[in-house]
């Protein structure tokens, strides 16, 4: 997990915008929904759906994942997919509906 306001760097621009903040106007806190392998387009359909949905989503590449999605477009170690901690059970339900797959802790 991120260190408090580190993550919210990774927030920009219309993400930012989306993204719910808390009574001081702060970015809500993000929860990891797990780690989805991008070799099959899994992760950007996951986040494509959520985001239809209405669920703004963080993108995290860990290790040296963001050089491979640079270099080769997909990271080796996988996405790590975030929403904010107040969306996370509806989002955690819509994957679980989907059926075809389980998202990897």
């Amino acid at each position: 997990m991120f260190e408090a306001g580190e993550w919210s760097r990774l927030l920009r621009g219309e993400l930012y915008e989306r993204w719910p903040k808390d009574e001081k106007g702060e970015p809500e806190e993000p929860v990891c929904l797990g780690t989805l392998l991008n070799h099959n387009m899994l992760d950007e359909l996951t986040v494509n759906m959520l985001e239809a949905c209405g669920i703004p989503c963080l993108r995290v590449y860990p290790g040296d994942g963001s050089f491979g999605k640079i270099l080769f477009g997909m990271s080796g170690q996988g996405t790590e997919i975030y929403v904010p901690k107040s969306l996370a059970s509806d989002a955690a339900a819509l994957c679980t509906y989907q059926g075809d797959y389980e998202m990897e802790d």
